[in-house]
């Protein structure tokens, strides 16, 4: 559904004759064929806010480019296991990384000679490609591997590399619906496009987007270190917490500088980290935005309504938590109900009752779901003919087509693709693509047979529980989730987390094996989080014309480099801050909040999946709220359809119904300051500046997340404790060291 579904595109043709005008500059082209006009849909930002004219003579394939790529994967890697075990989850941003590749790659243009030997290490400048190419390994090494939680338990080092390259074997085999069109923009990624035009343009224009992206740069890279070390009260700054401080309800209410204190209403950050962390608010289309407000506003009044209307015996526990818990409010001890083969055991089940949840992640678990059923019936009703390639190949004459003409000796396929004319619908940056050898489908393939043989010896190896029948069913459930799922994310940037969907599938058909409801969830999961990843890095390699082959290499060589740093990092870190990685609150710096529910949600849908969630159970209607979503989109399509003046079309059904549970983790005094900024730039900006917006929106946004992230990561291992002992800032009035930051009452402890 496009940001104006009924706006007609702009030939693509005539901006391919507007851009060779001026071939070499991109301000001058970009100017002429816009005339600087609102941008109104994701064509017209693909084709204006970034080039499309490509460089065919730039050579990603170069040592030096390699060297930095492996490089920064083992620095990425590390980085976002750190991230893994903050209060807020944060990634890894791709302009953080872009920006170590550039420095480091120019540093070395300058140092390394160009004659003799040396002309194999610096053949030539340092170009987008290279840089591309670097950031897109590191990228691929940059997140956190989910199969890191399951190792805590079952030490198979195998199993990070099948878990990872699953999901791009999948992912990689829907290119042609969840890639190449230009509907699918990948939202987030534009920053980092946008960066790159102007690090490697040499136009008067370009020089400007690069004294902006550097004043900018070094402006909020010193101004990190007041909220992440000196001043933490700026984290979230709350007048009412101020005026009152010994109020439970005030926490609750208006409380968020630290992890699970309360819902931030109103409360102002000034920490870009967690403004932006992962999502930011200068790239996401004002459509997924306004959606995700209304999700937002509904989540305040339907946490607070269960609390204090005492639903789910909400009062009993904390406001907000991941873990399990006695009815008298006491965390549950989940290894008193297992029996040696890490099953639930009937007999130690009675002795200790069923747990309970906080009643606000219940809600969480019951909207996610909801938000889940509804992407299906939401993209079929809007979205039914950019996703009718997803399953065209199914006919018989297309699977006998393809059977034919597929060759199975890989490493033979030539990748050339037949250029399909002058189709006006087709993207200009797929286009400029077609020139390049494809990384064709039989390498795809073969990246999932391989990541299926491995998975099948670990899940017997390692004593899982989990049958051969129960991996192909994740793999499945992985691959259609990819299809819909993938499709949001590429046209909002809004992905979604569809744990809890897979889990609870997973648990009612795995009942009482907590441990194969962790394996089930690895391989369907984190199957459809790399699927994404891969297809975002893909379209970073589409907007750069950083060649296939060279992009899917980066990622597969980046994914398992990283994959075991993961490792290694989440096993010092847990030694070293076991104690506060346990704690229900955690600090604003360590929290346990997302290994915390991993854990408790494998317990709860893996071994107690009947008892829990069935008819007639306690949280039943987590459950129903599959069936219930499936209806949700069906009134506002039948009011557009009859009353389409009313604009029903401009509401995303699943993120509405995602986001109302959106605040039950994590610091949340950002979220009021995310959604001014993302009014700023996604409407005043845009519709009243748009001239400024096209030029510097995105360059903006891409300095603000690289020079927060370089400094965050330089405080984590000097101040914060990533490498052994945190050294706090001292207690004053602005970094309150025993308690909220916020000042509110510490209602966790």
């Amino acid at each position: 559904m496009a940001e104006v579904a009924n706006e007609k595109e702009p030939s693509t043709a005539s901006i391919d004759e507007k851009i060779d005008e001026k071939k070499g500059d991109v301000e001058t082209a970009n100017e002429s064929s816009t005339e600087f006009a609102v941008l109104r849909d994701e064509r017209d930002i693909a084709t204006h806010v970034i080039t499309v004219v490509d460089d065919e003579t730039l050579n990603p394939w170069t040592i030096r480019a390699m060297v930095l790529g492996l490089g920064l994967s083992a620095f990425g890697g590390v980085l976002a296991e750190i991230y893994y075990f903050k209060p807020q989850t944060v990634l890894v941003s791709t302009m953080f990384l872009a920006i170590i590749a550039f420095i480091l790659g120019k540093a070395l243009e300058s140092i390394i000679p160009t004659s003799g030997f040396f002309r194999y290490l610096n053949p030539h400048p340092f170009n987008k490609k290279e840089n591309a190419f670097i950031v897109i390994m590191a990228s691929a090494a940059a997140n956190s591997a989910l199969a890191t939680e399951v190792l805590a338990v079952q030490p198979a080092i195998f199993l990070l590399f099948a878990s990872q390259l699953g999901g791009y074997g999948i992912g990689g085999l829907f290119r042609p619906v969840l890639l190449y069109p230009s509907k699918m923009l990948y939202p987030g990624v534009l920053p980092l496009v946008s960066m790159f035009d102007a690090l490697y343009k040499d136009a008067d224009g370009a020089r400007k987007k690069l004294r902006l992206f550097w004043i900018a740069f070094f402006v909020i890279f010193f101004w990190e270190i007041l909220p992440e070390w000196m001043f933490p009260l700026l984290t979230g700054f709350s007048v009412f917490c101020l005026a009152n401080p010994r109020s439970a309800d005030f926490t609750r209410v208006f409380g968020g500088s630290n992890g699970n204190e309360g819902l931030g209403l109103l409360s102002l950050c000034f920490d870009w980290q967690y403004i932006s962390g992962g999502i930011n608010p200068m790239t996401i289309p004002l459509k997924a935005q306004f959606s995700n407000f209304i999700g937002y506003i509904l989540c305040m009044i339907v946490f607070c309504a269960v609390y204090y209307n005492n639903i789910w015996q909400a009062k009993n526990f904390p406001f907000l938590s991941q873990l399990l818990f006695y009815e008298n409010g006491t965390q549950y001890d989940q290894l008193l109900i297992l029996n040696e083969n890490l099953q639930v055991d009937p007999v130690l089940l009675e002795q200790q009752g069923l747990p309970f949840y906080a009643s606000t992640w219940v809600v969480q678990l019951l909207t996610t779901n909801l938000g889940m059923a509804a992407t299906f019936t939401h993209l079929l009703l809007w979205n039914r003919e950019d996703l009718r390639a997803a399953w065209s190949w199914a006919t018989p004459a297309k699977l006998k087509g393809a059977w034919v003409s597929f060759n199975w000796r890989f490493w033979q396929d030539d990748g050339v693709r037949e250029a399909p004319g002058d189709d006006e619908d087709l993207d200009p940056h797929y286009r400029e693509m077609l020139k390049y050898p494809d990384a064709p489908n039989s390498w795809y393939i073969l990246t999932l047979i391989i990541s299926i043989i491995i998975s099948l010896v670990i899940i017997y190896k390692t004593d899982s529980t989990l049958p051969w029948w129960g991996l192909l069913i994740s793999l499945l459930l992985a691959t259609i989730s990819i299809v819909f799922f993938g499709a949001l994310y590429a046209i909002t940037g809004l992905g979604f987390i569809i744990q809890p969907f897979v889990q609870m599938i997973g648990g009612f058909i795995h009942p009482g094996k907590p441990v194969a409801n962790m394996f089930f969830v690895l391989f369907s999961y984190n199957s459809v989080t790399q699927a994404q990843l891969l297809l975002r890095d893909l379209k970073i390699a589409q907007y750069t014309k950083l060649p296939p082959r060279a992009a899917f290499f980066a990622q597969v060589v980046g994914t398992l480099f990283g994959a075991v740093l993961n490792f290694v990092l989440m096993n010092s870190i847990i030694d070293n801050q076991r104690h506060i990685l346990l704690s229900i609150e955690g600090t604003n710096i360590w929290s346990g909040q997302q290994p915390q529910q991993y854990n408790s949600q494998a317990i709860a849908w893996g071994g107690l999946s009947h008892q829990l969630f069935a008819v007639n159970k306690r949280y039943q209607w987590v459950a129903w709220a599959y069936v219930v979503g499936l209806f949700v989109p069906l009134p506002f399509w039948l009011v557009h359809r009859y009353f389409p003046k009313l604009r029903a079309d401009y509401l995303y059904t699943p993120v509405i119904c995602y986001y109302i549970g959106w605040l039950c983790v994590g610091i949340n005094s950002s979220i009021f300051m995310y959604f001014s900024i993302a009014y700023l730039s996604q409407w005043w900006l845009r519709t009243r500046y748009p001239r400024w917006f096209t030029k510097y929106n995105y360059v903006l946004a891409a300095a603000l997340d690289g020079g927060t992230q370089v400094m965050v990561f330089l405080l984590s291992f000097a101040v914060q404790g990533a490498s052994g002992k945190a050294h706090l800032f001292p207690q004053w009035w602005g970094a309150n060291q025993a308690g909220n930051y916020d000042r509110c009452l510490d209602i966790n402890n």
